[in-house]
């Protein structure tokens, strides 16, 4: 039953982590949304702030990468999880999306 507990706070961490990067992807989005819309407002030329913009979209993507290698860590951390003899369900994020084309890949992995 230890395994079990030190799993699920180690599968809590990775949810929270999961939700940050979600987060700061948010975050910065809504960033460069609003850059555009000042930008708009004030009447100034598009290449005002372009710089700018440039670095929050790469941001953007760095952000986007970083979830992609948390999503394979928590496939690798599944499969670990069956390796050290835990049979458990650990409960995460209860509104996963159905298996479908676009999710295929992960289900393939073993993504719990």
């Amino acid at each position: 039953m230890e395994k079990a507990l030190a799993a699920q706070k180690l599968a809590n961490k990775l949810f929270a982590t999961e939700a940050a990067v979600d987060a700061a992807m948010t975050e910065a989005m809504t960033l460069l949304t609003g850059m555009m819309e000042t930008r708009k407002e004030f009447g100034l030329s598009a290449t005002v702030g372009d710089v700018a913009a440039a670095k929050v979209a790469e941001a953007i993507s760095t952000l986007a990468a970083a979830k992609s290698a948390i999503v394979v860590a928590h496939g690798e951390m599944a499969d670990l999880k069956l390796r050290v003899g835990l049979r458990t369900k650990m409960i995460g994020v209860m509104d996963k999306p159905p298996t479908g084309p676009s999710t295929q890949h992960l289900d393939e992995r073993n993504v719990a």
